[in-house]
């Protein structure tokens, strides 16, 4: 069996990616918070992704669609985070983990 350094490299990257969002997803429902965040910055992130999730669709390509859908998911939920009020930022966060 040969290894295919090219699929390697793309699941190396497509993991990276949807890892990326993790710990910052994570940290606005553990601090209630997103201040710092740029909204421009999140917002041009989704069009970006949604832009490599629907090229992917159009090209039939699996490898594109699925990290970039689920990225598009971690950016608009920290999108929509960052456009709410603070309160409703900590009613959504509260939900999410009402341990803390």
């Amino acid at each position: 069996m040969t290894l295919d350094w090219i699929s390697v490299v793309g699941t190396v990257g497509a993991c990276a990616s949807v890892a990326s969002f993790t710990p910052q997803a994570w940290k606005i429902i553990r601090d209630r918070s997103t201040e710092g965040l740029s909204l421009g910055m999140f917002a041009l992130t989704c069009l970006a992704f949604a832009a490599w999730t629907t090229f992917g669709l159009l090209k039939g390509e699996w490898a594109l669609i699925i990290p970039n859908a689920i990225c598009l998911c971690f950016a608009m939920f920290i999108l929509g985070m960052i456009a709410l009020p603070k309160r409703k930022t900590e009613e959504v966060a509260e939900r999410l983990d009402p341990t803390s």
